[in-house]
């Protein structure tokens, strides 16, 4: 079924049971490259087995960097140490993932040797000036194509110098790819945000030894020190557990158990938001693993009510929108988006791809540039396009779930990029997706 491009979601009954999603994607990048970089043997269970994941593995394995797949979910990276790594023998194929990019920017901009990033169509359009600015500034030599785009160039040898970086997006992938390089780096390195963005990269330099400072929209690191290799429990990942927690929230009479999901503060803007519109969602047997916070969530369906999100929660859940946007289509009055332009600019053009697809359901959609206006409603069948996105594509299951007719969802076929058997684990608990 994951090789088919289209899919077929039904209206589906309760849903019901336990599940556990894919491990954290964000988490399974970092422990990869900070792995790679450390002294010793880091240990990674609940690997996500994706694309995107293997994408940043078979890099850095390209550049001498030995890892052990024991078992599925499960690594061992032996590390080659901060000044480890060796110059690839070709260029460095980051698939569809932007956060293979850009973070491998910032990690590649301090090494000795040349090396160059690409990606797939998707990705190759996929803005970089927001990375290659800072690190320039930083004193590192990186060349792109026109538009700023990949393949990105980059020229070893450089000096680089800890600058104070004020960026002007909200982006932890831009924060991410500053304080890598700064591990490189002579004196400090301090990133300022507009809005706090997600803190894996700070937590899980922490853990590996490298002092770190961070607190709401600021972190901060010096040159100069080591990382030691540890032990990394990858909790399930939030963005992919949204899915299911909308969908039992509005299939009636679901009642939903998601074990050992990550609620890392940065990530779960999309609980408060669901909360805010009536959503039945508690968290239970809290517990922290590698500096991430780890709950059980169980989730009943209950009527959601139309709100104002609030800007203070955007950057917190900007993976999460297109599921928010289904949501929205499903509540009682109008949500509105504001202050989520960065949407425009992932995988897709998630606000255009979003509100296409929903007005072909029967809602009213009025976008904006940086979000839209949604007025809840009731979605029938119908034919909608993904784009090629993998959480569009995820999104409009959810929604053929609670339509009143099959949906029709094209262009599925890179919902493996991020979750890897979405459909099997979906329909496992009550809903209905079928090749299309």
């Amino acid at each position: 079924m994951n090789d088919r491009p289209d899919w077929i979601s039904a209206p589906a009954g309760a849903l019901r049971g336990e599940i556990i999603v894919p491990g954290d994607k964000s988490v399974t990048h970092r422990a990869l490259m900070l792995g790679a970089i450390a002294e010793g043997a880091t240990r990674i269970e609940g690997f996500l087995e994706s694309a995107d994941t293997r994408a940043t593995e078979n890099i850095l394995r390209d550049m001498g960097v030995s890892v052990e797949a024991p078992n599925a979910g499960g690594r061992v990276v032996h590390g080659a140490g901060l000044r480890g790594l060796r110059a690839p023998n070709g260029e460095l194929d980051c698939g569809n993932s932007g956060t293979a990019m850009r973070l491998l920017a910032g990690l590649l901009a301090g090494q000795s040797f040349d090396s160059v990033l690409f990606g797939d169509a998707s990705l190759s359009v996929r803005p970089m000036r927001r990375v290659i600015e800072p690190l320039a500034a930083m004193g590192a030599a990186i060349d792109a194509q026109a538009g700023d785009c990949a393949p990105l160039r980059i020229r070893g040898g450089k000096v680089l110098r800890g600058i104070d970086c004020h960026s002007p997006v909200a982006s932890a992938q831009v924060k991410s790819a500053v304080l890598l390089a700064g591990l490189y780096a002579e004196g400090t390195t301090q990133v300022i945000e507009p809005q706090p963005t997600r803190d894996h990269t700070e937590r899980m330099l922490a853990a590996f030894g490298w002092p770190v400072g961070f607190e709401r929209g600021i972190a901060r690191l010096t040159g100069g020190h080591v990382l030691r290799a540890t032990g990394i429990v990858v909790p399930a990942d939030f963005s992919s557990a949204a899915f299911f927690v909308v969908a039992a929230t509005l299939v009636p009479g679901s009642e939903l158990c998601l074990r050992g999901v990550g609620v890392n503060p940065r990530r779960t803007g999309l609980l408060h938001v669901l909360r805010t519109m009536g959503a039945d969602i508690v968290e239970e047997n809290r517990r922290e693993s590698g500096g991430e916070r780890i709950a059980d969530l169980i989730v009943r369906s209950a009527s959601l009510r139309g709100i104002e999100v609030a800007v203070e929660h955007v950057a917190d859940m900007i993976d999460e929108f297109p599921i928010l946007f289904v949501a929205a289509a499903c509540a009682q009055g109008t949500t509105m988006v504001r202050g989520a332009a960065e949407l425009r600019v992932k995988e897709s053009d998630r606000i255009a791809v979003m509100a296409a697809g929903l007005r072909t359901l029967g809602i009213a959609v009025e976008e904006a540039p940086d979000g839209a206006v949604i007025e809840g409603g009731v979605l029938r069948g119908g034919e909608v396009d993904a784009g090629g996105d993998h959480r569009c594509a995820m999104a409009f299951a959810v929604a053929g779930a609670v339509a009143k007719a099959p949906v029709r969802i094209r262009d599925c076929a890179n919902v493996a990029t991020s979750f890897p058997g979405f459909s099997e684990l979906a329909n496992g608990c009550g809903m209905q997706i079928v090749p299309g």
